[in-house]
């Protein structure tokens, strides 16, 4: 009997046999002997554990893998064609460049899964007929379906994803930037937090959608849909509270960081709380010290280096920023978006305001989802209730630092100890 299935005829693997294909496509890509591709297609394969393997470039055409398990799993390249991925676990995985043309993602799990590049628009399978040459077959000539399924906090970036039908799936905290949506149905779909800057919705039915907090700046949304979504907080190209232009925003900030420097002896301190400041475009190694901005949108600025010890930054929508070796020790975050923002060697430790004082950095309630903070000094820093979710915090110092009831799932480099829950009170 042949290993792999063919067009319409699906033969059972088991488990040892799918380990045995794996093992020979892991000895292809490390070069030694004995490797050959994998190729699943047309098999059934429903089930079946692939956690953690490597099948980068893998064949799953066709193939039914309905439950099967691919977390941490790198897929690279793979090709699942037409593929039954109903209920499947794809979370953590890799699949950057994938052709999903097709397939079924229905009720699947892609919880933090890295889809950059892939492509999940419509697809039709061709078999050989000897009489008629090629032939659809009509059972998996679809659009791409990805009706329940979860992509919280996956990265879809310049995906191609138009035509897909993904009614109630979850792209909350979503990396969706540049992805093409166009005519996707994306009816009552969860989006709150989802980066979807420069991304193409033309024709797309957002009907009932929750786009709370998502990110729309530069989007197409030409014959979009909208009806009864919400859209509260929703960051778009319109103005988000004070715009630039009604006051001298840059003229401010260059006085503020000219009166830090001198001491108050020239310049004079700025207030840009309720601010936008997008339109800055960079502020990178400005000394902004005890700036206060409040609820101010940051959005996507150049901050790299730029000293804001001490500042009032409560709410400020800080989200995909480069504060790349920013000094923010003291600053007070709380309520601040930082989700997707580059915080690597960031100082977030605590300001030495007197001989026996210090101000530590306040981040209580802070989202700080998919954020980089590797290598970054968090010593003291004050977490509680954040949400520090798929966050990086390799190589960071977190000595006394609090994170009382704050959510960590797939945080990275965070192996601090969760608090101690509060001992029922007697009687």
């Amino acid at each position: 009997m042949s290993a792999y299935g063919t067009a319409g005829a699906y033969r059972r693997l088991t488990q040892e046999e799918a380990d045995l294909i794996c093992t020979k496509h892991d000895r292809l890509w490390t070069a030694r002997p004995g490797g050959a591709r994998a190729v699943f297609s047309w098999l059934d394969l429903s089930g079946l554990n692939f956690r953690g393997r490597n099948l980068c470039d893998a064949d799953f055409t066709g193939a039914i893998l309905h439950g099967a398990k691919f977390a941490n799993a790198r897929l690279d390249h793979a090709v699942f064609f037409g593929a039954d991925l109903q209920d499947a676990d794809l979370s953590e995985s890799s699949m950057r460049r994938s052709d999903l043309r097709g397939a079924c993602l229905r009720a699947a799990d892609l919880t933090g899964a890295d889809l950059f590049e892939a492509d999940l628009r419509e697809g039709s399978i061709a078999a050989v007929d000897r009489a008629k040459g090629l032939r659809l077959l009509e059972h998996v000539n679809r659009v791409a379906e990805a009706q329940g399924a979860t992509l919280a906090g996956a990265n879809l970036e310049r995906s191609k994803l138009s035509g897909v039908i993904a009614i109630r799936a979850d792209f909350t905290d979503a990396v969706m930037k540049d992805a093409k949506l166009v005519r996707a149905n994306l009816k009552q779909a969860s989006m709150s937090g989802a980066n979807l800057a420069g991304a193409d919705l033309s024709g797309a039915d957002l009907s009932g959608a929750d786009l709370r907090d998502a990110v729309l700046v530069g989007a197409t949304i030409y014959a979009c849909n909208t009806t009864d979504a919400r859209m509260d907080g929703a960051l778009t190209d319109l103005p988000s509270g004070k715009d630039v232009s009604e006051l001298p925003y840059a003229e401010m900030v260059a006085a503020h960081a000219l009166w830090c420097e001198t001491g108050g002896k020239e310049g004079a301190p700025s207030v840009f709380d309720g601010a936008d400041l997008r339109a800055l475009s960079s502020i990178k190694g400005y000394n902004l010290t005890a700036l206060s901005a409040k609820g101010a949108v940051f959005y996507g600025l150049d901050m790299e280096g730029v000293q804001l010890q001490g500042a009032r930054l409560e709410g400020a929508d800080l989200r995909s920023c480069n504060l790349r070796r920013a000094d923010l020790r003291g600053a007070r975050l709380s309520g601040a978006k930082l989700s997707g923002s580059d915080l690597r060697e960031a100082l977030l430790g605590p300001l030495l305001i007197g001989p026996d004082r210090v101000l530590p950095c306040d981040l209580t309630r802070a989202v700080a989802k998919g954020t980089d903070f590797s290598n970054a000094d968090m010593r003291q820093a004050v977490m509680v209730l954040s949400d520090v979710s798929r966050s990086n915090f390799s190589g960071a110092a977190l000595r006394q630092i609090d994170l009382t009831g704050a959510h960590r799932a797939g945080a990275k480099g965070l192996d601090v100890p969760s608090p101690a829950a509060p001992a029922p009170a007697a009687g």
